[in-house]
């Protein structure tokens, strides 16, 4: 073999292999991507010389083959692509940090985006895992002769003939003792999957083509089907539940952007707070970790976004701040929004079920973002106590002004959403207008909070559930905020003037200290308690039936939950229940006027309590317990307490007279 030249390669650092080896990449697997990735570049350029008529030959199908030879601990990558010659071999390889593409481009006045290998050291990540690489290439143009480079990782580099006959370029690895890992066929099966599977040039190994090559977000939506972005998805997560909705990203204007985005059905098990999309550059994967490219808010987010206009480092493994990834950011959370909008449009049930996981992350967004806020402030929709009648139907109303026919259509969305349980916010404060304007009335446990709710709801009061973890502390302040004339009261915060008979009259049933019927229960419980931190009430609740309303119940102001339940976010804590709080009474309920009346019939008793007043402070205690209870504020130690006390009154009541 004839040796043409020896040399030291161009380079501005005395070596810069070491460094290549060590710290260019964060791992050194990505050797075949970059590899793959050049093979891909010089046939995409033997196409576009074809297509400039500078071709002779017959040019043959695309493919790139990979080879290993256990014997020689060799990997080898074959294209059978543009080629090099001598001069390009120099120019190319020997000078570091040089890409060929990008000169290319100006020549064939191509796209630059067409192109991959803007990282001119993508060849160079070879010698992570090599102890020596050769270049075995033969150039399209004519007369070219075939060339064979090797190096041995130093800067020296050896320059001779070849026995080639094949246009095209071979990268051979003969490699490390330490990366033989290389040589295993599963190995090379994984990584092309990882990094190449979606390359549009068939990739073979073993005599088989391991690589999908169609990347189904290059493809137009309008030729795509449910079935076709569904099993792409499954393709991409399989063993998980289909996502709720999708997004197909294509634009070119001012950056280009493909993709396929899918919003998960959310598991225990799926981190919220990390990214799961896969970032690829022109079909090219380059990393599992783009955070900075999705919103927080949307950080669920799943698939894919391929763009060459996301600054990457040299390695194509990390993101930088940059005004073109904050558009995409902005342009993602808007398609998002347009979809939300379509699905709320056109089927209710479908969006309803999206919401019990997407809703969560849109308001997060509303708090956030406020161009996403504006996108979505109207297709925000709660849980309600109030379910529309079939025979309800929208009004046209001709003498308003505007789109009357637009307002019926909404009217109509609305109603669609009240038959199964949901409403928006305007919509809840139109409907109630007449009973409590601007006043919204909410729960954030219905369970803790059921005795409440039947309370509002036996008065014809429509209840909001705002039950996840951001609303209490986050988003009805930002609504308040959003609303200042309208006033957010949970149900358990104090007790509507609609719940309350207070035409009823107090009578005097003391005539010597003119107490009132209500004055005499409320000293009655207060001293059955002693408890000064229990404001004590006595009030009348309307009532049908008095299994329909409490003899007693517990309030917690809001102003000072709040404040408690902000101190404890704070401090990353739950909120204990607080000891000062309002107990009311309910004068109206059989329970406390039976209880009075026992405590009317003391038998007088020199040296102890009365029977009589001992159950009727039993039974005092007995109704603020189970109002504790109902609002899980009772701990250990009144537990004991409450049953002790339930034990004695069961006792007392059962004892034979």
């Amino acid at each position: 073999m004839t040796v043409f030249e020896k040399g030291n390669i161009s380079i501005h650092t005395e070596n810069i292999f070491p460094i290549i080896k060590k710290s260019l990449y964060t791992d050194h697997e990505i050797f075949l991507r970059e590899l793959i990735s050049n093979a891909v570049d010089a046939l995409s350029k033997l196409k576009m010389a074809s297509l400039a008529g500078e071709v002779s030959c017959n040019v043959p199908e695309p493919e790139i083959t990979i080879t290993v030879d256990k014997t020689d601990k060799s990997l080898s990558i074959t294209d059978n692509g543009i080629g090099m010659n001598t001069e390009e071999i120099k120019k190319y390889i020997n000078q570091v940090a040089f890409s060929s593409a990008e000169e290319f481009v100006k020549k064939y006045e191509k796209d630059a985006n067409e192109i991959i290998g803007h990282f001119g050291l993508g060849f160079y990540s070879a010698f992570m895992v090599s102890k020596k690489v050769e270049i075995d290439t033969l150039s399209y143009k004519e007369d070219s002769k075939p060339i064979h480079w090797s190096c041995d990782g130093s800067p020296s580099f050896e320059l001779s003939e070849s026995n080639r006959t094949q246009i095209g370029t071979t990268i051979k690895l003969t490699l490390m003792d330490e990366e033989h890992e290389y040589l295993e066929p599963e190995r090379i099966r994984q990584l092309v999957k990882t990094y190449s599977d979606f390359v549009p040039i068939p990739i073979r190994f073993e005599d088989t083509i391991i690589n999908k090559q169609k990347a189904l977000w290059k493809e137009s939506a309008h030729n795509l089907t449910d079935n076709d972005y569904l099993e792409f998805y499954r393709y991409l997560y399989p063993y998980q539940e289909d996502p709720l909705l999708w997004i197909h990203l294509n634009t070119d204007y001012p950056y280009l952007l493909n993709g396929i985005l899918y919003f998960p059905k959310l598991r225990p098990d799926v981190d919220v707070s990390k990214g799961h999309i896969k970032l690829f550059c022109n079909q090219v994967f380059v990393s599992d970790h783009c955070e900075e490219i999705i919103p927080d808010f949307l950080m669920p987010l799943r698939g894919v976004i391929d763009s060459p206009d996301i600054p990457l480092n040299v390695s194509r493994s990390a993101l930088t701040n940059h005004r073109t990834v904050r558009s995409i950011a902005n342009h993602i959370a808007k398609k998002i929004a347009d979809r939300l909008k379509e699905i709320y449009e056109n089927n209710t049930e479908e969006y309803v079920k999206c919401w019990q996981d997407v809703g969560t992350f849109v308001k997060y967004g509303s708090l956030k973002d406020e161009k996403f806020k504006k996108h979505v402030e109207d297709i925000l929709i709660y849980k309600t106590t109030h379910t529309a009648n079939e025979s309800e139907t929208p009004q046209v109303q001709v003498e308003e002004k505007g789109d009357a026919w637009k307002d019926v259509a909404s009217e109509k969305n609305e109603l669609s959403y009240e038959k199964i349980g949901y409403t928006t916010l305007s919509a809840y404060m139109n409907r109630n207008k007449e009973i409590h304007e601007n006043r919204i009335f909410y729960c954030t446990d219905p369970d803790v909070q059921a005795t409440h709710i039947r309370l509002y709801e036996n008065q014809g009061l429509e209840i909001l559930y705002m039950d996840s973890f951001i609303d209490t502390n986050y988003f009805i302040p930002f609504l308040e905020k959003e609303y200042p004339e309208v006033k957010f009261s949970r149900v358990d915060s104090e007790l509507d003037d609609t719940l309350l008979q207070n035409n009823k009259v107090d009578e005097i049933v003391d005539p010597n200290s003119q107490k009132t019927r209500s004055e005499k229960i409320k000293e009655l419980f207060e001293a059955s308690l002693n408890n000064s931190k229990v404001n004590i009430k006595t009030q009348s609740l309307k009532s049908d039936l008095s299994e329909d309303s409490p003899p007693g119940v517990i309030l917690l102001p809001e102003a000072a939950r709040r404040f408690k339940e902000m101190m404890a976010a704070s401090q990353q804590q739950t909120m204990d229940f607080p000891d000062e709080h309002i107990f009311v009474v309910n004068t109206n309920h059989p329970l406390v006027e039976n209880i009075f009346q026992i405590s009317q019939t003391n038998i007088i008793q020199i040296d102890s309590e009365s029977p009589s007043s001992k159950m009727a402070k039993l039974l005092c205690c007995h109704i603020y317990d189970l109002a504790l209870i109902t609002q899980k504020g009772i701990d250990g130690k009144s537990m004991k307490s409450f049953m002790q006390r339930s034990n004695q009154l069961l006792t007392d009541l059962t004892e034979s007279k």
